[in-house]
């Protein structure tokens, strides 16, 4: 089966924009991927935009129309795609098959966010779950994880605040990273506390940004300007709820990264560079384990020792991840698409991956009984 193409990315800075509306944020980084790739807006036959909040902020639930008419498209379908912080990742989804499926040679993705303002609260999993109303909201079930990880496992805070000090050391090459002073393993241990083990320098930042890509067929990309970044696989899962939960093995996460390699064809030895999820210094732990970068329980050992690194085993986040780049929710997962892309064009200045051929995104969001409600994982190639 022919498989998407990803023709243009475009990023919009991550961080404060207090003078910008999501909409002007949207519509520059949907212009910079159409100018990215050489395409004419007209030649766009569908639009996925992504957002988890601004209809709760701003009362606006069909931004994607208005962003996307703002850089001359219209009368094409358009979506409007909610999904906690894989919103992004899961538009991209969407237009992958959308593609795949000859529903549309050309798709644009946007993904955008405005999250530093008065009226953001805390970020939580959905207001009507018991458990959420019971406080189990994101940084607590994370510091459950970690905690339970370190009983299993052995796992450190230092191993923990080691994952904080990567990410800001691989942002201060990414100049639309959020963060980008680097920081010892002592002044991650030494931030106040959020949830035990969890420091604020171990929680991902909220934030303003955009991000866009724009995905076609094999057919359309003979004529771009840039060279083709193929799509090898794209899958969205879900949690399974089931009780107990293993709170240091997600089960979940496991199961979503196998159906992706097994899409592909490839495995974690073929990957030159991964994006992932983390929000918290344990998240990339864990999703380290599920990709199958290093044995179940052996992530704190991984990052520790450099294989996360630039120039290590295998780079993590080397835009800086949500840590260190930000996490303006609705823009992450495809600005984790705009990171592998320009790194597997060779494109990424001071913090390319050498050699890269092979990138994966991961993306997560979403807590329910335990478990995840989204999760995420595209694999892409040269």
């Amino acid at each position: 089966m022919p498989k998407p193409i990803v023709a243009g990315v475009g990023v919009v800075p991550f961080g404060k924009h207090q003078q910008r509306s999501v909409v002007d944020l949207g519509a520059e980084a949907a212009y910079l991927a159409l100018k990215d790739a050489g395409i004419a807006p007209e030649r766009v036959e569908a639009g996925f935009f992504a957002n988890a909040v601004a209809s709760r902020l701003f009362g606006d639930s069909t931004i994607g129309q208005n962003v996307l008419w703002e850089v001359g498209i219209n009368r094409v379908p358009v979506v409007n795609v909610e999904n906690a912080c894989t919103s992004g990742s899961t538009a991209f989804y969407l237009a992958c098959n959308a593609v795949a499926a000859g529903q549309a040679e050309m798709a644009l993705v946007v993904g955008a966010e405005k999250m530093c303002v008065p009226e953001f609260g805390l970020i939580n999993s959905g207001e009507s779950d018991w458990d959420t109303q019971l406080g189990l909201v994101a940084p607590a079930s994370f510091a459950l994880r970690a905690q339970r990880h370190m009983l299993e496992h052995g796992t450190t805070v230092e191993q923990m605040a080691q994952v904080a000090v990567k990410n800001r050391a691989h942002a201060a090459h990414n100049p639309v990273a959020m963060f980008r002073e680097p920081v010892t393993v002592e002044q991650v241990l030494a931030a106040p506390m959020i949830v035990d083990p969890l420091t604020r320098l171990q929680c991902c930042p909220i934030a303003d940004g955009a991000a866009a890509a724009l995905v076609c067929s094999e057919t359309a990309a003979r004529d771009l300007r840039q060279a083709a970044v193929k799509v090898e696989a794209v899958v969205l899962g879900t949690g399974d709820y089931q009780s107990p939960q293993d709170l240091a093995h997600w089960e979940t996460d496991f199961r979503v990264c196998a159906q992706a390699y097994e899409k592909a064809g490839l495995g974690p030895e073929d990957l030159d560079l991964v994006e992932c999820h983390d929000a918290f210094t344990i998240s990339e732990i864990l999703h380290y384990e599920a990709l199958g970068l290093c044995a179940s329980g052996q992530g704190g050992r991984f990052v520790a020792e450099g294989h996360a690194s630039l120039g290590g085993r295998i780079p993590v986040n080397p835009s800086g991840g949500l840590l260190s780049r930000g996490h303006p929710v609705g823009a992450t997962g495809v600005a984790q698409i705009v990171e592998v892309v320009n790194q597997l064009r060779g494109q990424a200045g001071p913090r390319q991956v050498q050699g890269a051929g092979v990138g994966l995104a991961h993306c997560m969001g979403g807590d329910k009984a335990g478990d995840t409600k989204s999760c995420t994982v595209a694999i892409l190639s040269a």
